[in-house]
C-alpha cells in the first residue's frame, strides 16, 4: 500500500506572489537618445512680429548612433524655468520650426524634446521624451520693410514718379498728349443729328451718388455734353436718382451754358430729380423715352442691372447712343445696343480728356506711362527667361499659388 502524502498549498488558488513576479519574462526599456543641442531662436524675418523661427543641432541618435529618434516636439515658455507647452513638431533628421502662434514683443524661452518609441509586448509603442536645454530669450520684432517686396517698391515708385512728372508738366503749359476716344469723337454728332431732328438729349449720370467716382466721371463729360448742347441750341435734360448729383449736375450745365455764351437758354427744370429706387428709376425713364422719343441717350457712370433695360430702350426708338461705365458686368449691354462704348478706364480718361484738369491729365498720362514701362519690364523677363538667361527657383513649391508666386521664386 502507498500512502501519498500531499502538502496543502499545493491544491489552493492563492494569487501569484512576489517571488513568482521576479521570475515572470520582464522586457529591457530601450536606451533614450541623446537630446538635441544648441537650440536656439531667431525673429522671422518679414513680417509683422508674430513668428519665431526655431533651430537645433540633430541629436547624436538622429541617423546615427542609436538611430532611434522618431520626430521632434518644439516646447515653448515665457520662462527658462517653464512651464513650456509643446508649439509644434518636426520629423526627425530637421533642424528648424517656424512658430507663427507668438505675440510681438514677448519674450520667449523654447525647448526641443526628442522622441524614441519603445516597444511595448502586445501593445502600442511607448514614446520616451529627452528634453534639450532651454534656448537663450528670443522675441518676434515688425519689420518695416518686406525685403521679398522690393519689385513692388519699385514699380510704385515708377508710377509714382511719372505721375508726378506730367502733371508737373501739365501746370507749366506743357502738351500731354491723350488719344482720341472715339465716344467723345461722336459727341458733336450725336447732339447735331438732335438739333437736326428737333428731338431731345437725354444725359444719365448712373444711379449712384456723389460718392462714386464713376458719377464724378459723369458728371464732367456732362459739362462738354451741356456745352455743345448750348452751342447747337439742342435740348438737354438730365433725369438723376441722387438729390446731390441733381445739385450738382445743375450746376454743371448752368456753368456749360454760361461759357457758351447763352445763359439765358439753361432752364434749371431740365435737370430734375426721379427716384432713389433702382427699378423705379429706370422705368421711370423708360417712360420718358416711349413719350418723348429722344435723338440721342447718354449714359455715363455707374450702372447695375437697369442697364440693359435703359439700353434696350433707347435702341427700340432708334436713338444714338454713347455709353460709360467702368462697371463689368454691365459692359456686354452697353456695347450690345449703344453706337459707342467707353470701356472702363476710358470712362476716366474721357473725363480727364475734356476737363482739361492738369492733375487728371498728368494722373492719367503718368498711369499709362508707368504701365507701359511695367509691361516692357514683364515682356523682358520672360524674354530673358525663355532664353535661359535667367532661371526662376523655389524653396517651397507646395506653397505656390496664383498670387504667391514671387514670395517664394527666387531669381539666379
Amino acid at each position: 500500500m502507498i500512502v501519498l502524502f500531499v502538502h496543502g498549498p499545493a491544491f489552493t488558488q492563492s494569487p501569484p506572489s512576489d517571488s513568482m513576479a521576479a521570475i515572470a519574462p520582464t522586457v529591457a526599456e530601450p536606451p533614450a537618445p541623446h537630446p538635441p543641442t544648441g537650440v536656439r531662436g531667431s525673429d522671422a524675418p518679414n513680417d509683422n512680429g508674430e513668428a519665431i523661427i526655431v533651430s537645433w543641432n540633430l541629436s547624436p541618435d538622429d541617423g546615427a548612433g542609436l538611430d532611434n529618434v522618431e520626430s521632434y516636439l518644439i516646447l515653448r515658455g515665457t520662462s527658462p524655468d517653464g512651464p513650456f507647452d509643446t508649439v509644434g513638431a518636426a520629423a526627425a533628421g530637421q533642424t528648424s520650426f517656424t512658430d507663427a502662434t507668438v505675440h510681438s514683443g514677448t519674450i520667449y524661452h523654447y525647448i526641443v524634446s526628442a522622441v524614441a518609441l519603445a516597444p511595448v509586448p502586445g501593445g502600442e509603442p511607448k514614446p520616451v521624451y529627452i528634453q534639450s536645454e532651454p534656448s537663450a530669450a528670443v522675441q518676434g520684432v515688425a519689420q518695416w520693410f518686406h525685403s521679398r517686396r522690393l519689385n513692388a517698391l519699385i514699380a510704385v515708385i515708377i508710377l509714382c514718379s511719372a505721375i508726378l512728372y506730367f502733371i508737373n508738366a501739365a501746370r507749366s503749359g506743357k502738351s500731354v498728349y491723350i488719344r482720341k476716344i472715339g465716344g467723345l469723337e461722336a459727341v458733336d454728332e450725336a447732339v447735331g443729328r438732335a438739333t437736326e431732328m428737333g428731338k431731345k438729349i437725354f444725359y444719365i449720370p448712373g444711379t449712384q451718388d456723389m460718392d462714386e467716382v464713376q458719377t464724378l466721371a459723369g458728371i464732367t463729360i456732362l459739362g462738354r455734353v451741356a456745352k455743345v448742347a448750348a452751342d447747337y441750341e439742342a435740348k438737354l435734360e438730365v433725369p438723376v436718382s441722387r438729390s446731390l448729383v441733381m445739385v450738382t449736375c445743375r450746376e454743371v450745365v448752368k456753368e456749360a451754358f454760361l461759357n457758351a455764351g447763352r445763359p439765358d437758354a439753361y432752364r434749371e427744370e431740365s435737370v430734375y430729380y426721379l427716384t432713389d429706387d433702382q427699378f423705379g428709376y429706370a422705368a421711370g425713364i423708360d417712360g420718358l423715352v416711349m413719350r418723348d422719343k429722344p435723338a440721342t441717350m447718354f449714359y455715363m457712370g455707374a450702372f447695375y442691372a437697369e442697364s440693359l433695360i435703359l439700353a434696350e430702350t433707347g435702341n427700340s426708338i432708334g436713338a444714338i447712343q454713347i455709353a460709360g461705365t467702368a462697371m463689368p458686368a454691365q459692359l456686354p449691354f452697353f456695347v450690345a445696343a449703344c453706337d459707342y462704348t467707353l470701356i472702363g478706364e476710358e470712362l476716366f480718361a474721357a473725363s480727364a480728356y475734356l476737363s482739361k484738369e492738369p492733375k487728371l491729365l498728368g494722373s492719367l498720362k503718368g498711369q499709362d506711362v508707368g504701365k507701359g514701362i511695367i509691361l516692357v519690364t514683364i515682356l523682358v523677363g520672360i524674354i530673358l527667361t525663355s532664353i535661359g538667361a535667367i532661371t526662376l527657383k523655389t524653396s517651397d513649391p507646395e506653397k505656390l499659388g496664383p498670387y504667391n508666386i514671387g514670395q517664394y521664386f527666387e531669381v539666379e
